[in-house]
Parts: structure tokens; sequence; C-alpha cells
């Protein structure tokens, strides 16, 4: 399965600053190796890990103390409420510590944060107070258990992992800005919950079809939320945005806003791996996307209509109401144009609607047999997960099935 290490619209952020490199050593492929000669002990790492989480909440409270503590400098790099980052902290760790047996995932969520963490205008003196704070954070909760041994296997576990994170920020400097501005030169509200942004970035922006950005607006200083671009990129280099307004979202609220044609947003570097698979495999394409879970989707049907040959490819585009369905004359125009695309509108709640009804993944699965197929899903968490286990379940191998994780975000 192909996960898609950031994800698009309506989600959480993956946003503010959560832990740097400490030591520049160029190369991804020393990742599992210590100076020791061997590789580190992966075992080891996870079950001290596995004693210091149970202590919840704590863990990264003492961490952000320790760090602000001892280095105040870097307390405006973060939101004035932490709330959501301590979660940040914790959930980064969580993946570390669960890939670290495997370079070439891990690599890539590395390599990706250390390009994102430009942004925020990370310099190296930086990396090291973070790094002795997350080791002191560490040993405290270890107690006992924590020796000379454990203190080694981390502090070479962190500075492998910074290396892969600052060889990528270093490569990035050299061809792109740390984030961009973008204008809203349009805006329209498609229902009562999702509106359409158009953003114009200075300078161009280069991007995969798929791929997603962070952005922060004047009115939510230091506050960043990831959406993705719902279209590839066009001579004009404008950007298309479906953003859902969320209950007690601060960042939706504000790109949703009338007022909010004409305002700079920032923007950060194209993330994500939501893309299609180099080169094109030759299979028809299967879609399914939940709500604003479109837009990445929307994205790759533009891709696919520049293709010599497109393939066949099959959208499901579902939302609880016929009004979450808010981009279905478009669609419908596009299915029209081309004959290789079919649209297929689903509703889980919502009577009225004469077209397929029932949950999103069990529309899918009786539609067909997709195991000839390559499948992008994008949309809740919650759906994307059944229906990838559906249709992996149903025979499409794993490694056909790319997806979007929003698990460690917030509105």
């Amino acid at each position: 399965m192909k996960l898609a290490l950031y994800g698009g619209h309506d989600r959480r952020a993956v946003g503010e600053p959560i832990l740097g490199p400490q030591v520049s050593v160029p190369g991804a492929a020393s990742l599992a190796m210590t100076e020791r000669g061997g590789t580190l002990d992966v075992a080891r790492l996870r079950e001290s890990f596995a004693h210091v989480a149970v202590h919840g909440d704590e863990l990264p409270l003492f961490f952000y103390s320790d760090l602000f503590l001892k280095h105040p400098e870097v307390r405006d790099m973060f939101p004035v409420s932490m709330t959501a980052q301590r979660s940040h902290l914790v959930d980064a760790l969580v993946k570390i510590v669960s890939q670290v047996d495997s370079l070439a995932d891990l690599t890539v969520f590395l390599q990706g944060l250390g390009r994102d963490h430009r942004k925020f205008g990370v310099i190296a003196e930086h990396y090291g107070a973070v790094g002795s704070s997350l080791l002191a954070t560490l040993e405290h909760f270890s107690g006992p258990a924590w020796t000379p041994e454990l203190a080694g296997e981390w502090t070479a576990a962190y500075e492998l992992i910074g290396s892969v994170m600052t060889a990528a920020a270093s490569a990035d400097e050299l061809v792109r800005p740390a984030w961009w501005r973008g204008k809203v030169v349009g805006h329209e509200r498609r229902s009562f919950d999702v509106s359409v942004l158009f953003v114009q970035p200075e300078p161009r922006m280069g991007y995969l079809p798929g791929q997603s950005v962070a952005i922060e607006s004047p009115s939510r200083p230091r506050l960043w939320r990831y959406y993705s671009m719902a279209n590839a990129p066009r001579q004009d280099g404008l950007l298309e945005f479906h953003i859902r307004l969320i209950d007690g979202g601060a960042v939706s609220m504000a790109l949703t806003s009338s007022t909010i044609a004409g305002t700079e947003l920032r923007l950060g570097p194209p993330v994500g791996v939501l893309t299609l698979s180099q080169p094109v495999s030759g299979r028809d394409l299967l879609l399914v996307a939940g709500s604003t879970g479109l837009a990445p989707l929307k994205a790759i049907l533009d891709q696919a209509a520049t293709l010599p040959q497109p393939p066949k490819v099959h959208l499901f585009f579902g939302a609880r109401t016929a009004d979450g369905l808010y981009d279905l004359d478009s669609l419908e125009k596009m299915a029209a144009q081309y004959s290789w695309l079919t649209i297929t509108p689903v509703v889980s709640a919502d009577p009225r609607f004469a077209g397929e009804a029932g949950s999103l993944p069990d529309v899918v699965a009786r539609h067909g047999d997709w195991s000839g197929h390559d499948a992008y899903l994008a949309g809740p968490t919650q759906m994307v997960r059944d229906a990838a286990a559906q249709l992996a379940s149903a025979g499409l191998p794993e490694d056909h099935i790319h997806i979007e994780d929003f698990g460690w975000s917030e509105p």
C-alpha cells in the first residue's frame, strides 16, 4: 500500500515544527547504521519508547517546557496554543520509531519533514537544542532504564535521522524558496460548508498532481494546515483548493470567510506521494473521494487528460447528502468531454437522492472487480481505511492501493 505521508484538503495539520536534525551527514543510505558499524537496535529503541509513551501528554509537556526554558528564542516558531502541537510531537515519534527498520519509507518521511521545516525559519542552531531536549525527555521518563548504552543508541538514532532531514533541506534550498506568497484571486462558496479558493502563487510553484501544501492565513499566524491542489499545474500557475469548514477549525474558518478574496497567504512546499506512478503503470484507475478528498483526485484527473493514451478512470465521489456533492457539475462536464472517464456520485444519508446510496466503500465494492486497477483513495480517515481493506480483501494488491493519511492532524 502506498501511503501519502502528507495529505490534503479539510484535514488536520501537520503544520508546526516538530523536531529537527542535529548534524549534517550527507546521504540517507547511512540511516540504519551506527558508528559501531552495525545497525540500530530497533527492538531496544521500540521497547524504550513504549516505556516512556505510557506517560501520555506528560511527555510532550516536559519536552516543550525544557525546550522553551533553555531556548526561549524558539518559542515564536510555535502557535500560541500548544495543545495540538503536543500531539504532533508524539505522533511523529511514533511514526519514526515504527518505521525505523524500513529505510525506504522512513527516508521519504524524514526528507519531507526536512524540506517542510524550512518554512518555519529553522536554522542549524535550533536543531541541537531540539535534540538535547528530546534526550532529556527520554531520560526523565525512562528512569532507571536509562543507561549510557541506551543514551548512546538514542543519540545515534537522532543524529542519523537528522542527517537525512538536513540533507533534504539543504538540497531543497538550492532549487526553491522556503515558502511562497499566494494571493487569493477567487472565492466560490459551493455548499454551506465547502468553498473553492483560487490562489496565485509568487513565484510560480512546481508540484505533482495529488500533492498538498501547508497554508498559513495572516489572521491565524503560525497555524499551518495542509490542503491539496485540485488541479494539475496550469500555464497561468493558478492553484485551486477545496476548503471544508470544520467546527472549531481556526484556519478553515479564516479560509472560507466571505472576506478572503484578495488576502495574501503563505504556502509551504508541495509534499506527499499520492501521485500517479512513474512511469505510468498502464493499469486502469479507480478513484474514491469522500467529500473534499476529491481535491487531489481531481488533480490526477487533470493529469490523466494530458496523457497520450489516458487509462480508463472510474471516480466514485461520496458525501453524506446530495448537497455535499459540491463539485458534481464540474465532474459531469469532464465525463461528457472524456470517453475514458466514468463518474459515480454516492450519498450515505439522503433518502431524497435518486442515485447510488450507502457507504462509499460498500458501493465501490459492489460495482465490480477492481483487482486489475490502481486505486487512489482520499477523504475521511475511516472511509479511506474501510475502502482500502475491502479492496485488498477482494484481491487488489496492496502496492496498487494509494491512500492519504489524516491520522495525525487536527481541524
